[in-house]
Order: C-alpha cells, then sequence, then structure tokens
C-alpha cells in the first residue's frame, strides 16, 4: 500500500486549496490545518480532515506532524509593504519554525513551499534560475513579503543541516481556480473593476496553480535530494500584457501603456502616505518597486527532475476569470 498521511497547511488558499482537490482523486489521505470551521464551499468535494489550530500553537502542529508521513507546508501571509513586519515574520518565519521543529522531531519530509520571490530576480534578457546570484539585476525589493519568506527559507535550510529531509518549491505568480481569499484573483478584480490605462513597468513569471499543485504532489512521491530547489514557473510576460489579457476577460478595456518613472513615484508616494493613516493599500512604494522588476524564470530543473508541465497561460486565465466571476463579482 503506498497511501500516505499527507498534512496540508494553507488549504484555504489558492494553492493549498488545489493541492488537497488534486490528492482527493489519490488513495492518500489528507488532514488539513483552519483556524476555525471554513465556509463549507471552500472544501466542497475535498476529502480531507481538519486540524483546528494556528501555524504557531506548537502543540496542534507537533500532534499532527507526528501522525503524518508528509508535510506540505503552503501557508503564508501575502503582503507586499513595508508595514507591520512583525505580523508577515510572525506567520513566514515563525510558523514555519514551528513545522520545521516538528518535522525533525518526528522525522517527517517536508515540502516546503516558498516562493520565487525568495530567490534572485531575473532580466528581460536572462531569466533567474536556482543558482542566480541574489544580488542579480539589484536583487528582490527587501519588504515584508521578500524578508519573512526568506527567513522561513533560512529555517528550512538550518534544519537541513540537522537533518532535516525537505524539498523547497518556489512557484511564479500563480492564477487558475479555488482562488478563494482571492489571490492573484485580486489583480483580476483590480484591472476588470474599471479601466486602467497605465499597467505597472515589469514583467513576472505566470503559472497555473493547478500544475504547481501537481509538481508537489510529485515530489512528495519521488526520491529527490534533500534541500533541492525548484523553480515551478510558467511563461514570462510584461504585466502590461497580463492586464491586458485579464481585463478582456473581465470585460474591461486593457491598458494603454507600462507606468514610467513620475507615475510610478506618485503612485507609490500616494500609497505609503495613505498607509500611514490607515490600513497599508496594494499601491504602496514597495509594491511599486517590486513590479518595475523583472520577476521572470526559468523552470528547466523541475521540468527535467519533476516532470513539471505548465499549460498555457490563456487557458488558466480563461479558468480563472471564469471563477473569479462567478464567485466574487
Amino acid at each position: 500500500d503506498d497511501s500516505m498521511r499527507i498534512f496540508v497547511t494553507g488549504g484555504t488558499g489558492l494553492l493549498g486549496n488545489t493541492i488537497l482537490r488534486q490528492l482527493t482523486e489519490t488513495e492518500h489521505d489528507t488532514f488539513t490545518l483552519v483556524r476555525s470551521k471554513p465556509d463549507p464551499d471552500v472544501f466542497d468535494r475535498v476529502r480531507t480532515e481538519f486540524v483546528y489550530g494556528d501555524l504557531l500553537d506548537s502543540q496542534t502542529i507537533d500532534c499532527a506532524v507526528a501522525r503524518c508521513d508528509v508535510v506540505i507546508h503552503a501557508a503564508a501571509h501575502i503582503h507586499i509593504g513595508w508595514r507591520k513586519p512583525e505580523e508577515s515574520m510572525r506567520i513566514n518565519r515563525d510558523g514555519t519554525k514551528v513545522v520545521v521543529d516538528a518535522c525533525l522531531k518526528h522525522n517527517r519530509k517536508l515540502i516546503h513551499v516558498a516562493s520565487t520571490n525568495t530567490l534572485a530576480i531575473g532580466t528581460r534578457e536572462t531569466p533567474a534560475n536556482e543558482t542566480t546570484p541574489l544580488d542579480n539585476a539589484g536583487g528582490q525589493v527587501p519588504c515584508n513579503y521578500v524578508l519573512s519568506k526568506r527567513a522561513g527559507v533560512l529555517d528550512v535550510q538550518q534544519a537541513i543541516g540537522r537533518g532535516l529531509y525537505a524539498i523547497i518549491v518556489c512557484p511564479g505568480f500563480m492564477v487558475g481556480p479555488w482562488d478563494w481569499k482571492p489571490s492573484s484573483g485580486r489583480m483580476m478584480l483590480t484591472v476588470g473593476r474599471n479601466w486602467k490605462p497605465i499597467a505597472p513597468a515589469g514583467g513576472c513569471c505566470v503559472c497555473d496553480a493547478r500544475d504547481v499543485a501537481a509538481a508537489i504532489i510529485r515530489a512528495v512521491d519521488t526520491e529527490i535530494e534533500s534541500g533541492r530547489e525548484y523553480i515551478l514557473g510558467g511563461e514570462n510576460w510584461t504585466y502590461k500584457r497580463l492586464w491586458k489579457e485579464m481585463a478582456q476577460r473581465m470585460g474591461t478595456r486593457g491598458p494603454l501603456f507600462a507606468a514610467g518613472p513620475l507615475q510610478r513615484w506618485i503612485g507609490g508616494a500616494v500609497g505609503d502616505l495613505w498607509g500611514l493613516v490607515f490600513a497599508e493599500p496594494d499601491l504602496n512604494s514597495a509594491g511599486v518597486r517590486m513590479t518595475r522588476q523583472y520577476h521572470w524564470y526559468d523552470s528547466s530543473r523541475a521540468r527535467k527532475e519533476l516532470g513539471y508541465r505548465n499549460r498555457d497561460v490563456c487557458e488558466s486565465l480563461d479558468d480563472a476569470a471564469q471563477w473569479i466571476r462567478a464567485r466574487h463579482t
């Protein structure tokens, strides 16, 4: 019997929920961490057992890890900005440490979901891979998300040195159905709400959460050297192209051009000022600086070693837009 018990964190998020849906089709058993009784829709047609608690609740995590064979740690706090760094660190660093310590204690395999934001950035000419130096093209913007996710990866790497068996996966910008929060769906809703003539200046690596989930499940079943890192990316697109394709599917006009230096400065400054008084908005100088870069990546290693495949981004956007329109508009 090859069936395993798999403990998944982040099961209400886009990737975690997709992983659980795919695992439901296998003989593996799953249990998933939830803070409170979830909306029944989120786990409709998902075969899983709920573990109630918080990532920082070390006793709950310890009990769950003791009962499983493999942990897929997909939970994360995603906010690109400067304010409230302790909130990001609490989940992305401290929560990861609780999971890592339990895996070390019970000798369990860990698939840790990092992000391409924990790696180097690429350029238009040369997409980055797992070995690109971190300071390439000026390096990542040191905002809350980047620093806290990197701190989480560092915890995993240090534990690997102490005998933890872990694989680190770094997804690109994921789109697809089952985006309950929503995450990338927020961009789609923003672009679809009213006409945005100006798109961000840079680009990102767009992939489908369903393809990323399939690769992660393959990593569960595959013998891989501990500590191996994999970029799970897709197609490298400019934001102008991405926003145009999103707008088309959401029934609005696409952007005419990419933001220049003045527009970027104004957008970032207004967002930062707003954040001093109210909750920090998605448009702030960290987000503006990040979307000016080319987060372009090469997934060759994952294709070769994990059999990673990514479908046409247009198909992913079709499915994501259809799902978002049905749920959130």
